[in-house]
Parts: structure tokens; C-alpha cells; sequence
């Protein structure tokens, strides 16, 4: 329960009165449409990333702040996006997200620069953070019974069909039209989820009065700063003054959040929320998920340009083997607890696919990699996945008051975006560096290459091998690129298999949380009986 510190909080909500039929329909329309982009531009950026460098001939790290910045801010913006909509109105909050985002769309569109694509990118994460949680939240406040347990079926099903079609459209759009569409594409279809304001109802939590400043900015500039520091971290140096700055003052800033939270009458995050261990086990599961599988959808890709001299187009195909079977597996998912089997174990199930996939795609990862061979880690990552994609986001939001929805959805998806953010960051350190360490001594063996470790590394972690092969006589090349190859793929087995294990710790940890619990994870359709309706009123299953 998230009560106020020194005053309870009441379990209604105020909302403008009952949905009618066609009101309900484009609320979720509208919603879903919102998270079916939102994805997209997470996994579609990094696809587009080799075009956007030829047009705009950026550095490396100008160029690595498209991804970045969007998730910087969409994570960082999360837990307070969920705040205020509680605060000020879900419906509210959407409409200021999806504005937002539409008109940082746009801009990335036509920008001229990339200082002002990333700026473009940052705004973007904002109106994402905005919609993301105020969208869980007016599913929640709409819908009842099993019509709210279909509807977040669907959240994962259309969530799931935006991973899987991210890579393709970004590597399509920029391959046929250029990168520029695909950011343009977002802004045309936000624009559908504009048109839908009129028909949203208002919702907010009874007891909330004021905004929690203090700790929305202190949590929110600790998550940046940490966030800030783990992106520049390898291009500053980790010793830098400036990262070593960044992290003092994240850590400090999140100490100065602790003590305002604790005696602030209606904080934002009330801290007693971190001892219910079925609530932390469910926002764990989307950890599991970033290091297993999030991870690769910006970066296989670049992989897979370099080792199979793929396009952007063919390697954003490849992907769907792992992304399209997200669409499919909620409604099994949601079958299997129907049929009578726990939400704790079709949970277990998932993350036992997450971790053998990645371990799986360790074992097999190798240059001129077949489709076929991918095939298996790449559909069992996906499976795994789709198990848990609604269910977990569901469940959470039936362990919280309904006053506090937009709070629980904030900081669920404030680890899940949070993870993702910092993990993708560590992972292209990682790739980086294990990468460079060993063509410190590959290099030694073609003196002709008239660049560096350093500059190779970057370039082939952007997806580019192309430019470097040029540096060298044509008689070295392929020598050269079954050598460098080699040596990519050995940096990724290591990240792989770093990442399996982090997974299977996870994983029993969460199914030890989950099964010392005082009673069994529910299934929102288990528990929305027990959960009060609007104005005191029991909903019916």
C-alpha cells in the first residue's frame, strides 16, 4: 500500500462519471496507438543511427545522444510523469505527453543538425514518459473486470508489435526514403492520438493536493546525473572530474530525495513502497528483461551490418524473429492463467526463456551467421518476453490503491526504463572497449591500416566497417575483416554471457521474493474483484 506519510489515503478516484461504449473504445484506441510509437522509437533509432551519421557526419558520441537522449529522459521523467498524473489528471498529463512528443517528432524530422536532433530526442523522451504513464493509468481507471484484463492484453500485444516492427520500419524507411521519415512517421501518427483528446475522461487521486517539488526534482536530477555519468563515463574517462562529478552528485541528490520523501505529508514516492516484496519482484522482471533482450535491439543490428555486410533493412528483418513473437504471447499467457495456472509460475516460465535465450545466442554467435542459427535464441527471447509483457504491468497496478496507478506505473516503468537506459549504455562501453583491447594487438599484424584501435572500435560499434576497409591496400581486406570479425564477435560473447549470468540472479531472486510473499501474485483477474471500485463500488469480474 502507498499511503501518505501521517495521513491515509482513500481508495477511490475522481473521475468525470462512467465511459460510455464508443468512449471506452477510443480511450484504449488512442492509448494503444500512443504505445505501439512509443517503442518504435526506441528500437528503430539505433537501426537509423549509420544513416544519420553519413547525412549529418557527427562524432560518435553526438551521434550515440540520439538513443541516449531519449532514454535519459524518458526514464528520468517517469516516476514524476505518474505523480502528476495522479495529481493533476491522467487524462491531462496524456494530452501533454502526446503534444509533446509529436511536435519533438516533427523537429527531429527536419532538423538541420545533431545538436538539435538529440535536443529533439530529449523533448521526445519527456512527452514519452507523459504518455507512458498516464496511458497505464487511464486503462486502469476505464476499464473493469475482465474488460481491464483484455485490455492489457492488448497493451501487450501492441507494445509488443512496436519492438518487433521498430527495426524493420527505421532500416526500411531509412534505406528507401531516408532517416528523416522515420522520425516524420511518428509525428504524423501522434497526431491520430491528438485527435482522440475530446473523448478521454478525466480521472485524478482523491487525496493528492500539491505537487511534490521538492522530491520530483531531486529524484529526477539524481537519475539524470547517474544516467549522465554512465553514458560519458567512457568518453571523459571514468576518473574524469566530470563523471566522477556527475556521480557525487547523483548520489547526493538521491540522499536529499530520501530525507524529503520521509517527512513530506504526500510524497511522490512513499518510501514504504520498497518493503512490499511482491511489488519489487514484478518491477525486477523488467531488469531481467533489459539485460537479456532489450540490450539487443539497438545493437545486434549494428552487429549484423558489420559481420553479414547486411543492410539496414535485412538486419532490421532478422530482428523480427525475436520481436514478433511479443504479439503473440500475452494472449497465451493470458490463456494459461484462465486455465487455471499461476501468475507466479507463467512469470517463472518467462524468465527462464529470457535467460536461456541470451545463453543460447552466446553459444552461437559467430560471423556469417545463418538466419537459421538465430533463429532459436532469437524466438526463445522472444517468447520469453511476451509471457510477461502486460501481465507484469497488470499485476502491479492490483498491489497499489487505485489512487496511486499513475504512481505505481511510474515507478515500475521508471526501473524498466532506468535499466534500459544505463544498461544499453554499459553494454556499448563494454563492446567498446573489450573490442579495442583486442585490436590493440590485432593491428600490430597490418601496419598498413592507417588508423587506430580506438577509432576502429567506434566505428564498428556504430555499424560501420565499410570507411575503415578503405583505409587499407585491397589485397589485406579480407584478411582484415575475418580478423576484426573475429574479434567483434569474441567482445560480444563476453558481454552475452555476462549478461546470462546477471539474469539467472536475478531470476531466483525475484522467485524467492515471489514465493516467500504472505500470498500468491495475483492475475488482475484474480484480484480486480477485491479491488474497490470508484466512489466505494465493488466491480464486478
Amino acid at each position: 500500500m502507498m499511503a501518505a506519510r501521517g495521513r491515509a489515503r482513500t481508495t477511490s478516484v475522481l473521475t468525470e462519471g462512467e465511459p460510455s461504449r464508443l468512449g471506452r473504445a477510443i480511450t484504449l484506441a488512442a492509448v494503444l496507438l500512443a504505445l505501439l510509437i512509443l517503442p518504435t522509437s526506441v528500437t528503430g533509432s539505433g537501426v537509423a543511427l549509420p544513416h544519420i551519421g553519413l547525412d549529418t557526419r557527427a562524432s560518435l558520441d553526438a551521434l550515440q545522444w540520439v538513443v541516449h537522449a531519449y532514454n535519459l529522459t524518458f526514464a528520468s521523467c517517469l516516476l514524476a510523469g505518474g505523480s502528476l498524473a495522479d495529481l493533476f489528471g491522467r487524462r491531462r498529463v496524456f494530452v501533454t505527453g502526446a503534444l509533446l512528443f509529436t511536435a519533438a517528432s516533427a523537429v527531429s524530422a527536419i532538423a538541420d543538425g545533431i545538436l538539435l536532433l538529440d535536443l529533439a530526442r530529449g523533448a521526445a523522451g519527456i512527452g514519452a514518459a507523459a504518455l507512458l504513464t498516464s496511458g497505464s493509468s487511464l486503462i486502469a481507471t476505464t476499464f473493469t473486470g475482465g474488460a481491464r484484463v483484455r485490455a492489457f492484453a492488448a497493451v501487450g500485444i501492441v507494445t509488443g508489435a512496436g519492438l518487433a516492427l521498430g527495426a524493420l520500419a527505421a532500416g526500411t524507411l531509412a534505406d528507401v526514403f531516408g532517416w528523416r521519415w522515420f522520425f516524420g512517421t511518428h509525428a504524423i501518427l501522434m497526431l491520430l492520438v491528438v485527435a482522440a483528446i475530446p473523448f478521454l475522461r478525466e480521472s485524478r487521486g482523491e487525496s493528492a493536493s500539491k505537487v511534490d517539488w521538492a522530491g520530483t526534482v531531486t529524484f529526477v536530477g539524481s537519475l539524470f546525473l547517474l544516467m549522465l555519468g554512465m553514458v560519458e563515463g567512457p568518453q571523459w574517462g571514468w576518473g574524469s572530474t566530470g563523471v566522477v562529478g556527475l556521480l557525487a552528485g547523483a548520489g547526493l541528490l538521491l540522499l536529499i530525495f530520501v530525507l524529503v520523501e520521509r517527512k513530506h505529508p504526500q510524497p511522490m514516492l512513499d518510501l514504504r513502497l520498497l518493503r512490499n516484496s511482491r511489488l519489487m519482484a514484478l518491477c525486477l522482471i523488467p531488469v531481467v528483461v533489459t539485460f537479456a533482450f532489450v540490450i539487443l535491439l539497438p545493437l545486434l543490428p549494428n552487429y549484423l551490418l558489420i559481420v553479414n555486410n547486411s543492410t539496414s533493412r535485412a538486419a532490421g528483418t532478422t530482428m523480427l524473429l525475436m520481436t514478433l513473437p511479443i504479439i503473440a504471447m500475452p494472449p497465451v499467457a493470458s490463456k494459461l492463467i484462465k486455465l487455471g495456472c499461476s501468475t507466479r509460475a507463467v512469470l517463472g516460465i518467462s524468465l527462464v526463456c529470457l535467460t536461456a535465450g541470451v545463453a543460447w545466442l552466446a553459444l552461437v554467435l559467430q560471423p556469417g551467421i545463418s538466419v537459421g542459427t538465430l533463429a532459436g535464441p532469437l524466438i526463445t527471447l522472444g517468447v520469453g518476453l511476451g509471457l510477461n509483457f502486460g501481465l507484469v504491468d497488470g499485476a502491479v497496478l492490483t498491489v497499489v490503491p487505485p489512487e496511486s496507478t499513475g504512481t505505481a506505473a511510474g515507478f515500475l516503468n521508471t526501473l524498466r526504463l532506468g535499466s534500459e537506459a544505463m544498461v544499453i549504455a554499459a553494454a556499448s562501453t563494454a563492446l567498446v572497449g573489450l573490442l579495442q583491447n583486442r585490436l590493440d594487438d590485432r593491428l600490430a599484424y597490418f601496419p598498413a591500416f592507417r588508423g587506430t584501435a580506438v577509432s576502429l572500435a567506434n566505428s564498428m560499434s556504430a555499424g560501420d566497417l565499410a570507411g575503415p576497409l578503405t583505409l587499407l591496400p585491397q589485397e589485406q581486406r579480407s584478411l582484415f575483416f575475418t580478423s576484426v570479425t573475429s574479434d567483434f564477435t569474441m567482445a560480444w560473447q563476453t558481454v552475452l554471457w555476462t549478461s546470462g549470468a546477471i539474469c539467472a540472479v536475478l531470476s531466483v531472486a525475484i522467485w524467492v521474493m515471489l514465493t516467500g510473499s504472505r500470498r500468491r501474485v495475483a492475475s488482475p483477474a484474480r484480484t480486480e474483484a477485491a479491488t474497490p471500485a470508484p466512489h466505494g463500488r465493488r466491480s464486478r469480474q
